[in-house]
């Protein structure tokens, strides 16, 4: 797979915050300089697609085999794009059939033979790249790095993507829950984890310029209940968390015979009370086996997380730790917050 290139166009912020922004101003501003997942590219064919990121509805589409994304809005008469289509490379809008090019602007007005285009007859657009199976927008100009995924293109490593998963609850808050240690033994019972072992033993964090990095080492088994004959007696399951801000955590998993799984967690701020989750696996192992149960455990397991999730109070996740009573398994919470506030992201960043 290519090293992930970005569409070469001239990028116009959007005068105002969206609509209905449910985002605090300057958090939305610190949020909209990072790139964030919004479609699986494999879902972008010849028609476009409606998203949201951060409040802002977008219109993602396909020109010349390059991704492009806009508001979704035609600037003629407010008309919905994405319920167009793509014809002789142009995006046309379904309402009075307006084609744009890749560079964002008009160049055809089925109603006029010939005559000027207005020149406010230009898409606001953004950057958009595809990388790791997904489309990533970002709404301030692609400023900062796209997350590090390396296991992705790796040799012997198998690329999947289950369904995305839609969460009722802050993308910070989803994130924190999947670096968090402790929950494993009541949350994910039933999916992989054990009751009986609840015990976090000692493990480090470190700071990095982007996030954080911990490293944990637990006898708790990372196979499925149904496959955990598989595990042997004693074995030290070593998981390493790796976190980029804002919304972004690699974990590597060792298993058995030097297997090897890695997760991309990249949880989508579709607003501030709705992530939609992404979850690109790489593997080394069992690459021969067929893809459904994969598919379900991981399903089942961020269910899981997603049913108490969605529960917890506050909403927001609190910056600021003294709003809550940490224990000494939230190293990596910790960390994770404190990383958050270096980015300059206020004490309870969505409202």
């Amino acid at each position: 797979m290519a090293t992930p290139q970005a569409s070469s166009l001239t990028f116009q912020r959007s005068p105002n915050l969206p609509r209905n922004c449910t985002f605090d101003p300057h958090d939305w501003n610190i949020l909209s300089q990072y790139w964030h997942p919004v479609a699986f590219n494999a879902d972008l064919g010849d028609k476009p697609l409606s998203v949201t990121l951060l409040d802002e509805a977008l219109v993602i589409y396909r020109l010349d085999g390059k991704v492009f994304a806009a508001r979704d809005v035609c600037p003629h008469r407010g008309a919905p794009l994405s319920r167009g289509w793509v014809e002789n490379g142009h995006l046309v809008c379904p309402y009075h059939g307006l084609g744009y090019g890749a560079d964002g602007k008009c160049k055809h007005i089925p109603s006029q033979s010939d005559g000027p285009i207005p020149d406010r007859l230009h898409l606001t657009t953004y950057p958009a790249q595809e990388a790791y199976g997904l489309v990533w927008v970002s709404l301030g100009g692609g400023t900062q790095p796209l997350p590090d995924f390396p296991a992705w293109n790796s040799e012997g490593f198998q690329q999947i993507l289950p369904p995305s998963i839609d969460i009722k609850a802050s993308a910070g808050r989803q994130t924190e829950g999947f670096i968090d240690v402790a929950h494993f033994a009541w949350i994910h019972h039933d999916s992989f984890a054990d009751r009986h072992n609840p015990v976090v033993p000692q493990y480090s964090v470190e700071r990095r310029d982007r996030g954080l990095r911990a490293e944990y080492v637990s006898t708790v088994s990372n196979f499925p209940k149904s496959m955990q004959h598989r595990a042997p007696d004693g074995f030290p399951w070593r998981r390493v968390f790796e976190v980029d801000v804002p919304f972004f955590a690699r974990l590597t998993v060792h298993f058995p015979e030097n297997g090897r799984l890695s997760i991309l967690n990249a949880a989508s701020p579709v607003s501030s009370r709705l992530t939609r989750l992404f979850v690109p696996i790489a593997r080394n192992f069992d690459t021969d086996l067929p893809l459904d149960d994969v598919y379900e455990f991981n399903r089942q397991v961020f269910e899981e997380d997603r049913a108490i999730v969605e529960l917890q109070c506050p909403e927001d996740l609190p910056i600021d730790r003294s709003a809550e009573a940490p224990i000494l398994a939230d190293r990596s919470s910790g960390a994770y917050r404190r990383a958050l506030a270096d980015i300059g992201l206020g004490q309870a960043y969505v409202r």
